[in-house]
């Protein structure tokens, strides 16, 4: 059995992302939740949020609901995310000039299963 989620459009860098996905990779659920918990950075708000809705569609699922404590035992196999599309603005500068400012956005898919 497994869930897999994704959230898309993410307003952060994937750089910025993969740091904490990489981590959290090959983990049970329990123990990436915890990681998850006391990681300074900001993506990992994110991916914990990800996270919690991948474990909510097993245990909610109507074919095979699985039980909380179950679902804690399961493992992060797939984690990745990718680049989505880049805003750019515009910084004037001096003398007419205008310097590119990036906005990435990211794609975070994860996958969880029993195996």
């Amino acid at each position: 059995m497994e869930s897999k989620v994704c959230a898309k459009w993410i307003r952060m860098s994937p750089r910025k992302v993969r740091r904490v996905i990489n981590e959290i990779r090959g983990k049970e659920v329990a123990e990436a939740r915890t990681m998850l918990r006391f990681m300074p950075y900001t993506a990992a708000r994110t991916v914990e949020k990800l996270l919690y809705s991948a474990v909510s569609n097993l245990v909610h699922a109507e074919k095979h609901a699985v039980s909380q404590s179950e679902a804690d035992k399961f493992k992060v196999v797939e984690a990745f995310c990718d680049g989505g599309p880049t805003q750019e603005r515009f910084q004037p500068r001096a003398r007419g000039r205008a310097y590119p400012i990036m906005k990435r956005t990211s794609h975070i898919t994860l996958k969880l299963s029993d195996i």
